[in-house]
């Protein structure tokens, strides 16, 4: 019976990877269905009291547990708090992004780049930094790549340079708590993503300074190959925007949203709250203090309730497929089957293995697919060697989809990056994925030396 249960955890895991990847069914559809059915499947093979009747297998009574188990506190219940969170951390960004809090400091950057390829190509990474403080790669691209176009052609600088640097930053960048890899490693885990992330801070800080490195090898490659440029012709012009975009617009209150940020990522790094009350808390400060009047309120709500609602049916989605898993003993019985291939003497550097493997990893699996269908397997298999499978979530954190996200076919945000910059998939991916790979293992070193993953 244990084989059998292994057997349908993995038929479940390929199942959803495949129709996910090959777009026969959304992620939120195959999260659902896929783990319904191998978990009704599943309930023929389970023991329903081995305490009290052991071998019994009452089907019925096992089909009706699987209620509980996607509802329960292994399932949906694990994620609530973590659907929250997300919903108020869009709420948040999107109304300062409404708010102009960003534009001045775009216009700032772009105005001290110069002429400069180096300066030029450090402040795109700055730059990109900033932006991606909201999580959203669509954003960071549409926001930095425009813009900077006309000076990198203007300068004769390469545009899959360009490419380059904004995706290191905005990859790296995503590691950040309430970034999707991290989140929904997280939720894998049914644990306080601050908790998850808190270690390797001191290696996401290192990775940031090595994607600076790269930027001013990049530049200075750039500099020397087309030498010391005067420009004239490129400047930074401000998008035009609407008249309804304009009105949203509080200049006057930038220092003030400015200081939010600021708190809000001090508060979800130091306060001891969970990171759902601190959003929460801060969106209703950003409301109050930006846009006070009830109507314009439920305005900036409806504008950003598509996006938030996409992730958390998502989110809520994997607490069923991780509830079932996690019910019926599927994944217990996933990680004991890989435990008895993986040779003894290699279970102690599973973290390492798995850190290696994570940024290469995004070109093989969505995030959907990989944190909530791979990570806990992983996780498990981890365990079995000793090794706490929490260390298996930060080692995924620093390659999978967070570096690995702009590089990734499976990604839109890829496309779209490519389709600002106008550089092809091929020539972006070969300049970036050995510069995106050399940063998560910068990183994977550092949490390595300072203790963020422990082996």
């Amino acid at each position: 019976m244990t084989t059998a249960l292994a057997i349908l955890g993995f038929v479940t895991v390929v199942a959803m990877v495949v129709l996910i990847m090959a777009k026969k069914l959304s992620p939120t559809v195959a999260l659902i269905i896929i783990p319904i059915i191998t978990g009704i499947i599943a309930s023929f093979f389970i023991v329903t009291d081995p305490e009290n009747a052991p071998g019994v297998v009452n089907v019925m009574a096992n089909i009706k547990a699987l209620g509980g188990y996607i509802t329960g506190a292994k399932g949906i219940g694990s994620v609530a708090a973590t659907g929250v969170m997300f919903i108020f951390s869009i709420l948040f960004f999107g109304i300062l992004t409404d708010a102009g809090t960003f534009r001045p400091i775009i216009k700032g950057i772009t105005g001290l780049m110069g002429s400069d390829p180096v300066k030029v190509a450090i402040g795109t990474a700055i730059l990109a930094m900033i932006v991606h403080l909201d999580g959203s790669g669509a954003v960071t691209f549409l926001i930095c790549v425009p813009p900077l176009v006309p000076l990198y052609d203007a300068l004769g600088m390469r545009r899959t340079t360009l490419a380059s640097i904004v995706a290191l930053s905005a990859g790296t960048m995503n590691i950040l708590p309430w970034g999707g890899p991290t989140i929904r490693a997280a939720t894998a885990f049914t644990m306080e993503v601050n908790d998850l992330f808190r270690p390797v801070l001191p290696a996401v800080l290192v990775g940031l300074v090595a994607v600076l490195a790269i930027a001013f090898l990049l530049g200075s490659a750039e500099k020397r190959r087309i030498g010391d440029v005067k420009s004239t012709a490129a400047k930074y012009v401000e998008a035009e925007l609407t008249d309804e975009q304009k009105a949203l617009l509080r200049p006057k209150l930038f220092w003030v949203n400015i200081c939010l940020i600021i708190l809000a990522i001090v508060s979800l790094l130091f306060s001891g709250f969970a990171p759902a009350v601190v959003f929460m808390f801060f969106y209703v400060l950003a409301t109050l203090i930006n846009y006070p009047n009830v109507k314009e309120t439920k305005a900036r709500v409806d504008a950003h309730a598509k996006s938030a609602l996409m992730m958390c049916s998502v989110l809520f989605a994997a607490g069923c497929f991780t509830g079932i898993m996690k019910g019926t003993g599927m994944i217990t019985q996933m990680a004991t089957a890989l435990t008895s291939l993986i040779p003894a003497s290699m279970g102690k550097f599973f973290p390492v293995i798995t850190g290696v493997i994570s940024m290469p990893a995004s070109l093989l699996f969505d995030p959907d697919s990989f944190y909530y269908g791979v990570l806990p397997v992983l996780g498990q298999t981890a365990a079995g060697f000793g090794v706490e499978a929490v260390n298996v979530g930060r080692a995924a954190i620093l390659g999978q989809m967070t570096t690995g996200f702009p590089v990734s076919p499976l990604t839109p945000a890829t496309f779209l990056l490519l389709g600002l910059a106008g550089v092809d998939l091929g020539e972006h991916q070969k300049k970036t994925i050995p510069l995106a790979f050399c940063v998560t293992i910068v990183m994977l070193l550092v949490a390595l030396v300072t203790g963020g993953i422990r082996i």
